[in-house]
Parts: structure tokens; C-alpha cells; sequence
């Protein structure tokens, strides 16, 4: 080696090496809501949006278009609340706003429907049944929100309303239109002519909106059990409807309308019958606690 030739530096003693361990960052997490919990109030949004565009399109004259927005309403009312079971996103919040959207998708849009369909404004007395039917389906709702709290229900009533539910409500009142696009549809004048009378459409509004607020004990369908020698029968007979509703549309809405308002009183039926059975039950229990209190006394 020359004397030329530079050393290299020493290392300094106050440079300490690298390390060679591995930072692991931190996953940022992001607080709120679970998406499970938003999508029933998702589904809610989309039945209270088609229950305004069936007011839409009923102001513009297309009620095939109308009717069918209020059908895609209830559908999606129908299946929120058990989605929401299912993904065990039940809330205060999303029953409030389910039972806002049914007042606007079941108790403002069917009266616009059938104002425009034979219930001119400027006819003498001929807001007052859509009034009334506003009314009885908003009583009958906030009837239905305070029932949440009720815990002293008894258990056989589980299984019934307390009066026509607002999706069934708002369908059946729409029977003068399903009639009326049914006759169109096979040229059928005077039943076309009749499901345009005023009396007709006023006579629905009243009739129904007593429904919702009478205290008539109605099925849900939810815990309905169904017997073994009726379940092939069932079977066929939907797949018959199925059938029918693809061929006559309106004509098997407005007949299962119908056949809805028939069953009725068999569901009253139902109800007491299973009254008398759970106070049966009651008194029974009663006196054999009555028995067995004189029984340790003596």
C-alpha cells in the first residue's frame, strides 16, 4: 500500500446500525354502523321511492305504471323487516322509518291513485273519503308503534293485527282500479264504466279505512302452520294463480282482494277460538294453585 492511497473512514462510535426489525402498521378501522344493519333501511328507502313514483306516474295518467310502483312497494315492505331479522339488524330507527314509508307508500299514494282515477277534485264531497282513509291509516300505524312496547301481549296473539295491516289496506282500496284495467284490457265497457263511479271508489275508501282502525283480529301469516293433507293443495293452487297472474294480471289482483276480504271472518274465528283455549288453560292453572295452597294449610 502506497502512501497515496486514502484509508477508508472509521466507523463512528455514535452511529448505531439499522435496525432491522419490521414496523407492522396499524390497520385503521372505521366506526360505525355494520353494513348488515343499513341494508333493511336500504330496502325501506327503495319501497318509499317506488311508493312515490307510483304518485308520479298516477298525476301523469299512467295508473298500470302507478299501480305497479305500489306493488313493488309492498313487496319490498314485506321482506325489510325479515331481512332485518335475518341479519340481525333491528332497530328503534328502522321500524320508525318503515312505518313512515307505509304512511306515504299505503296511506297518501292509493287516494292520489284513485282521485285521479274517478274521484275529480272539483266534485262536491269527494276529497272527504280520501281524508278519511289518510287518516285511518296514519291512526292505525301509530296504533301499531305503540303495540312494540306492549309486553304484556298475550302469546296466541302474536300471530294476528290488530285490524287490516297498511300494505293490505292500500292494496284492497286499489280493487276499482284492478277492476277497471282488467275490463279495459278485455273490453269490457260497462264494468270499465262502473269501476270509474265515484260511489264505487268513495264506497272502498270508507269501507277499508274502517278496517285499519277496527280492532278485527287479522292472520300475519308468520307462525301460520299449515296442515299435511292441505300442503299439496296449497302448492297447486299457487302455481294455478301463478298462472293466472301472468295471463290476467288485474283480474287476479283484484280476486285475491277478495278472497283476502273472505278470509276475514275466518281469522276472527281463529282468534277467539284460541282465546277461549288459552283461558281454559288459565283457569285450569288457577284452580290447581288454589288446591294446592288448601292442600299445605291443612
Amino acid at each position: 500500500m502506497t502512501m497515496t492511497e486514502t484509508l477508508p473512514p472509521r466507523p463512528s462510535h455514535d452511529t448505531q446500525p439499522p435496525k432491522t426489525t419490521r414496523r407492522h402498521r396499524r390497520r385503521v378501522r372505521v366506526r360505525g354502523l355494520s353494513f348488515n344493519r343499513l341494508v333493511p333501511n336500504l330496502l325501506t328507502m327503495l319501497g318509499l321511492c317506488a311508493g312515490l313514483n307510483g304518485i308520479k306516474f298516477a298525476l301523469l295518467g299512467n295508473f298500470k305504471h302507478a299501480v305497479i310502483a305500489l306493488l313493488i312497494a309492498a313487496c319490498i315492505d314485506g321482506l325489510d323487516g325479515r331481512i332485518a331479522r335475518l341479519l340481525k339488524g333491528t332497530s328503534r330507527f328502522g321500524a320508525e322509518f318503515d312505518s313512515l314509508s307505509d304512511f306515504v307508500c299505503f296511506g297518501v299514494a292509493p287516494p292520489i291513485v284513485l282521485m285521479m282515477w274517478g274521484l275529480p277534485p272539483t266534485m262536491r264531497f269527494a276529497f272527504i273519503p280520501c281524508l278519511m282513509f289518510t287518516v285511518c291509516m296514519a291512526l292505525r300505524l301509530a296504533r301499531f308503534n305503540a303495540a312494540l312496547d306492549d309486553d304484556n301481549k298475550p302469546e296466541y296473539a302474536a300471530s294476528f293485527f290488530s285490524g287490516v295491516p297498511a300494505p293490505a289496506g292500500g292494496g284492497l282500496v286499489l280493487f276499482p282500479v284492478f277492476l277497471g284495467l282488467e275490463a279495459h284490457h278485455n273490453g269490457w265497457k260497462t264494468i270499465e264504466a262502473f269501476s270509474h263511479s265515484p260511489y264505487l271508489i268513495a264506497t272502498c275508501l270508507i269501507l277499508i279505512a274502517l278496517l285499519l282502525i277496527s280492532t278485527l283480529p287479522v292472520w300475519t301469516f308468520k307462525n301460520f302452520k299449515v296442515p299435511s293433507y292441505v300442503v299439496l293443495p296449497l302448492l297447486l293452487g299457487t302455481g294455478l294463480y301463478a298462472a293466472i297472474l301472468v295471463s290476467e294480471p288485474w283480474g287476479a289482483l283484484a280476486g285475491a282482494g277478495l278472497l283476502y276480504l273472505i278470509l276475514l271472518p275466518f281469522s276472527r274465528r281463529s282468534y277467539w277460538r284460541l282465546r277461549k283455549e288459552a283461558e281454559a288453560v288459565h283457569e285450569a292453572e288457577k284452580e290447581e294453585d288454589t288446591l294446592s295452597a288448601s292442600t299445605n294449610k291443612a
